[in-house]
C-alpha cells in the first residue's frame, strides 16, 4: 500500500509489495525493490537503491549528499541490500568521487540514530548501536556488533 499523502517522483523504480507511509518522500534516480516497508516521514533521496526485504522507521534519511567539502555533486549512489532493520533517525549518506557509493549489506539492524557517512562500507549481519556516528571510507566486515552483549 501507498499513502496518498506520500510524495514519490514519477522516474523513481518501486518494486512491488511495497508499503510506504504517509510524508515519505521519495527522489528521482532511486530504486526501490520488493517487499520493503518504508514508514512515515522517511525520505529516500536522489541515488538510493534499496533491496528487498527492508524496513525503514520513520525520520530516516537515506541517500543525503555527503558531509564532505569535497564533494562537487558528482553522481554517487547509497546502496542498500536485503533484510535490514533501519531504525528511526538513522542518516545514510551517498558516495563522494572517492569510492562513488556508500554500502550496507545485508541483515543488519542499524539502530536509532546511527549515521553511515560518504564512501563508508558495512558488511552483513552487523548490529549497530544507538547513535554510532561512522566516519567516511570506513570498512565494517561482516557480523560486527557495537552492542555489548548483556
Amino acid at each position: 500500500m501507498i499513502s496518498p499523502l506520500a510524495y514519490i517522483h514519477p522516474e523513481a523504480k518501486i518494486g512491488e509489495n511495497v508499503e510506504i507511509g504517509p510524508f515519505v518522500f521519495i527522489d528521482k534516480n532511486v530504486v526501490i525493490g520488493d517487499n520493503n516497508t518504508i514508514m512515515p516521514n522517511a525520505n529516500i533521496l536522489y541515488g538510493s537503491r534499496i533491496g528487498n526485504g527492508n524496513t525503514i522507521f520513520p525520520g530516516a534519511v537515506i541517500g543525503a549528499i555527503p558531509q564532505d567539502l569535497k564533494f562537487r555533486g558528482e553522481e554517487t549512489t547509497a546502496e542498500i541490500g536485503d533484510n535490514n532493520t533501519i531504525r528511526e533517525n538513522v542518516t545514510i549518506n551517498r558516495g563522494t568521487a572517492a569510492k562513488g557509493k556508500t554500502v550496507v549489506g545485508s541483515n543488519n539492524l542499524l539502530m536509532e540514530g546511527v549515521h553511515v557517512a560518504h564512501d563508508a562500507i558495512i558488511g552483513s549481519g552487523c548490529i549497530i548501536g544507538n547513535a554510532t556516528k561512522m566516519a567516511g571510507e570506513i570498512i565494517i566486515d561482516d557480523n560486527a556488533s557495537s552492542v555489548v552483549p548483556y
